[in-house]
């Protein structure tokens, strides 16, 4: 196949932590791929990792692709594929050392290689930044990050592809091979390996541009392929074994979305459209650390059985800041449930919310807040639901507290049970003990200069 011929296959098999644990097994074993990249992180992924890594040190990364690393490596170095994980979190070299340990348990620690990049977390450096004036202010509300210093428990910069890149170039092209990443931007573990391949250059902003697509319809896994589609959903066959999202790019940015033959689930226009509009604001300025793509004549056509051709990506020169991802711990909260059941579900319902509320103030509890939501009618659309069903034959009372403290929501979670027969009748569903007491970490948005984190980014590659 000639240069202008080829194409790599990007698959994809984990849309968040604790996505199909199976998915990576049925891309690697399903067909012919060249990479397969896992996208554990979201912004409370980052906090919940952070908070496990504070109980045990050697924790604080998706504990999960561990024991997956162990089960593919063998099929991994057979076919030779590349394996690109941002499960590292907040403790990369914790997961790589993790993963080598894996591969000797394996008895392939001889062919196993682990890169891993550093240099997202920025929590150390926080105190200097904000001395040499970087404000870190919330993307929302101007607000600086000195004002909520103190709560902060995690924070890190979105990386881009070109670590990445780096890491595979030392990897070489034979063995198993990993990539294990703390913060890297989701469509960035896709673009990396098509940079890599390709040898584009990281100013060539259209090829970028439409990488950073393709990245974009694989991120979220199987809803580019029938899961959690809208169109027709009944429709999608097979979502027992749905078939994970694949990306065949050539040399110039074409791109073709598919999955396995034989698999289930469906690509469609419709699946990958869904998904294209999927957590974008201005379709002209998509930005991510690598480029600002342009979704904005983009253009679907339907090649084949699970093929879609996406045309006209486009792109423009990366921003100048990186985004940073911070939690900040503001509070405490629990939330408590118990069902009621016919006739006039609702009504107990809402009568037993008002009781607690008056038994709450009753108590003077320093509440910051408390929220009922009647799930069956209004939890999901809230006003939009309208009046309530007079003949509903159950609802659930979902009602949760927060505090600024953690003393009034352990003494709220002592009065959700007494309900039972101290309120409206036909109460059920209230086993299971009382709420759970946990700690709010809020997600707060910034962005920090390029060469404030760039310099410090680092690439290692550990063998066994």
């Amino acid at each position: 196949m000639g240069a202008a011929e080829r194409v790599v296959r990007v698959a994809n098999g984990q849309g968040f932590w604790g996505d199909d644990r199976e998915a990576p097994v049925r891309q690697v074993e399903g067909g012919p791929v060249d990479y397969l990249v896992l996208d554990y992180l979201a912004e409370v992924t980052m906090s919940i990792l952070q908070k496990l890594r504070e109980r045990s040190p050697e924790a604080g990364y998706a504990s999960d692709f561990v024991p997956l690393a162990k089960r593919i490596l063998p099929a991994c170095a057979r076919r030779g594929i590349v394996v690109i994980a941002n499960a590292g979190g907040v403790n990369p070299e914790g997961c790589a050392r993790a993963v080598l340990e894996a591969a000797r348990e394996r008895g392939m620690e001889s062919s196993a290689r682990v890169a891993m990049v550093t240099g997202d977390d920025i929590m150390e450096r926080l105190d200097d930044l904000m001395a040499r004036g970087h404000e870190l202010a919330h993307m929302e509300t101007g607000e600086p990050l000195s004002s909520a210093r103190d709560g902060v428990r995690c924070a890190n910069a979105y990386l881009g592809a070109a670590p990445v890149v780096r890491a595979l170039e030392r990897l070489g092209r034979k063995g198993a091979r990993f990539v294990v990443t703390g913060r890297v931007a989701d469509a960035s573990l896709t673009v990396a390996p098509l940079v890599h391949e390709f040898g584009w250059a990281m100013d060539d902003y259209r090829r970028l541009g439409a990488a950073t697509v393709a990245g974009h319809v694989l991120e979220c896994g199987a809803q580019a392929s029938g899961g959690n589609c809208m169109r027709r959903w009944w429709e999608v066959p097979d979502l027992t074994d749905v078939g994970f999202p694949i990306a065949e790019v050539d040399a110039d940015g074409g791109i073709v979305i598919t999955k396995h033959p034989g698999s289930g689930g469906r690509v469609s226009r419709a699946s990958v459209s869904e998904q294209l509009l999927y957590e974008i604001g201005d379709p002209t300025r998509y930005v991510t650390p690598d480029v600002i793509a342009d979704f904005a004549e983009l253009r679907l056509e339907e090649s084949g059985a699970d093929r879609v051709r996406v045309l006209g990506a486009r792109g423009s020169p990366r921003p100048e800041r990186l985004k940073v991802s911070i939690g900040i711990a503001s509070g405490w909260r629990a939330v408590g449930s118990i069902t009621y059941a016919w006739p006039d579900a609702a009504l107990k319902a809402e009568a037993a919310a008002r009781l607690l509320n008056r038994r709450l103030d009753r108590l003077g509890l320093d509440l910051t807040e408390t929220r009922a939501e009647l799930v069956g009618w209004n939890s999901t659309l809230g006003p939009l639901a309208g009046p309530p069903p007079r003949d509903l034959p159950e609802l659930q009372l979902r009602f949760g507290a927060r505090a600024r403290t953690r003393a009034p929501i352990e003494r709220f979670t002592r009065e959700i049970a007494p309900l039972v027969l101290t309120g409206p009748p036909s109460a059920t569903g209230y086993l299971g003990g009382r709420p759970k007491v946990q700690e709010i970490i809020e997600y707060w948005p910034a962005l920090v200069e390029r060469e404030a984190v760039e310099p410090y980014v680092s690439v290692e590659v550990l063998e066994a």
